[in-house]
């Protein structure tokens, strides 16, 4: 294995904060990475890390080193970059990170299109409503929904975000029909929750057609990480869920789902779906498939029919 190659392997054990999950990236078992981490070390007569039985610590050398093959890495990504926007036709390896949902509904049909149109591209998905590190993590191109944070990545905003508040007709007959944020937020609520992120909070304006916005606190009742399983629980009843319409994948008409306080403005301050990259200079095969996609959901997005006549609701 030549040196960049295991400079590039000490990186990301570096990055990644243990041998395992490096080794998980390259599909490499553990000892087959510690032994060319062991091959570099004796190769450049210096020790770069100390290791104990369950973590290890850079040396003063590895410190330094880790900048210089950073650089290293980084240009040689840069001069792949470079060959890449020279070539007609996109073709090599693209790794994407998604929203589980997003990815299932809306971003596997374009995949499957864009493979059929460029027999020489390779996709890897990964799919997971926890936010990667891209960078780390070695994504070419990630999917975020949202407000985005300050970082020094690249997004390009694919589709503007759409609330409503939902509820089915069953729980409407149980509980009447709320006409005021404060007292739909004294209903159940069937809300989203997973390790990184609870929404269990409405931003809506307090008066109908107004532009004070206040914040409710939802009774989350029900609490779940996957949004298929939210909409399947407001069908059934056991709460409303105030949902971004991408979560949607079929009329809510057809599920027995009604919308309620449509005369509130829902705030979507900030929030689109994005898509993220870490380089300035795309790559033609990220810049097409990023193409293909927004292409694909529409202007507006396709999910909005989900809802009927709703460029009329929460305004």
């Amino acid at each position: 294995m030549s040196i960049t190659n295991q400079l590039s392997l000490f990186l990301d054990v570096v990055q990644q904060g243990s041998f395992s999950k490096a080794a998980a990236l390259h599909d490499m078992d553990n000892s087959s990475l510690s032994k060319q981490i062991k091959k570099l070390e004796a190769g450049l007569g210096v020790q770069l890390l100390n290791r104990s039985t369950r973590s290890f610590s850079l040396t003063p050398a590895g410190e330094e080193i880790l900048q210089q093959a950073q650089l290293l890495i980084d240009t040689l990504s840069n001069i792949r970059n470079i060959a890449d926007s020279y070539q007609s036709t996109p073709k090599g390896t693209i790794r994407i990170t998604s929203p589980v949902f997003l990815g299932q509904e809306y971003l596997q049909p374009v995949i499957s299109r864009f493979m059929q149109k460029y027999p020489d591209v390779k996709v890897t998905l990964s799919l997971d409503d926890k936010k990667a590190d891209i960078i780390a993590d070695h994504y070419d191109l990630a999917f975020r929904i949202g407000k985005l944070e300050e970082s020094n990545l690249i997004a390009k905003k694919i589709a503007n975000t759409h609330f409503a508040v939902i509820a089915s007709k069953s729980f409407i007959e149980k509980h009447g029909t709320p006409t005021t944020p404060e007292a739909l937020a004294e209903l159940p609520a069937v809300v989203y929750s997973n390790a990184d992120t609870t929404l269990d909070q409405m931003w809506m304006s307090d008066k109908p057609h107004g532009d004070n916005f206040k914040t409710y606190k939802m009774k989350g009742n029900y609490k779940v990480s996957d949004v298929r399983m939210m909409v399947a629980g407001v069908r059934d009843g056991l709460g409303y869920a105030v949902i971004d319409l991408y979560n949607l994948n079929q009329n809510i008409e057809e599920q027995g789902i009604v919308t309620l306080l449509t005369d509130h403005v829902i705030s979507s301050k900030d929030r689109a779906v994005y898509a993220v990259y870490p380089h300035r200079k795309q790559t033609p095969l990220v810049r097409e498939f990023i193409q293909a996609f927004q292409d694909d959901i529409g202007d507006p997005p396709r999910w909005v029919s989900h809802v009927p006549n709703y460029a009329l609701l929460y305004r």
